[in-house]
């Protein structure tokens, strides 16, 4: 995990009192996992789950399981639950999502993050020199194909990589039903890092 990744994470976590009973979705023996963040050390219980288990690190246990079954957890089970460079793994992100909802706490923090795409400056200067008669048609002819595309986290199977996220699929997709949704893109190429409260009387 990149150091700036698992850094912001700490300071999600630390602004929105993460703890209690903690769950790692991708988690890994390894000091850069998320349930290694300095500001869950006092969490009653931490927990990971990985297809590749299981494990036993420092204070935790990583279990055996596919996130879009978690079996071995019962309902309303976690407080915390995180979650980063997972999703875009998993063939069937949705049923994941559907399973944090299911093991999350009335009142539990969800923070997952994901790669994906986002308007560059280019493009928004673009948009400024497009305003200008003169070069209006210079641009659109010269940098069109340019800002027609845009940048990602390069492809990075384990074992296979099928997805890439916008923060508007974060906010609306992942962060459905969630109350206090904060949504923000971080590093070039970007990442998409969302958090919220679950919330079970906010369903429909």
């Amino acid at each position: 995990m990149h150091p700036i990744i698992f850094q912001r994470f700490g300071e999600i976590c630390s602004a929105r009192n993460a703890g209690g009973a903690v769950l790692e979705i991708g988690a890994v023996p390894s000091e850069d996992t998320l349930i290694c963040l300095p500001c869950l050390q006092t969490a009653r219980e931490k927990v990971g789950i990985n297809l590749d288990g299981p494990h036993q690190f420092r204070d935790f246990t990583i279990r055996k399981g596919n996130a879009n079954a978690m079996l071995c957890f019962a309902d309303e089970s976690f407080n915390t639950i995180l979650c980063n460079s997972t999703l875009e793994h998993d063939l069937f992100f949705w049923k994941t999502l559907a399973e944090i909802r299911r093991v999350a706490k009335d009142g539990a923090l969800v923070v997952i993050g994901v790669p994906g795409y986002a308007k560059l400056e280019l493009d928004r200067t673009k948009d400024r020199w497009e305003r200008i008669p003169v070069l209006k048609h210079l641009v659109r002819r010269s940098l069109g194909w340019l800002t027609a595309s845009t940048l990602t986290l390069q492809v990075h199977p384990f074992p296979n990589d099928y997805y890439r996220f916008s923060a508007e699929a974060v906010e609306a997709v992942f962060f459905e039903d969630f109350d206090d949704v904060q949504i923000e893109t971080v590093m070039v190429p970007p990442r998409i890092i969302g958090s919220g409260i679950w919330r079970r009387g906010l369903r429909t």
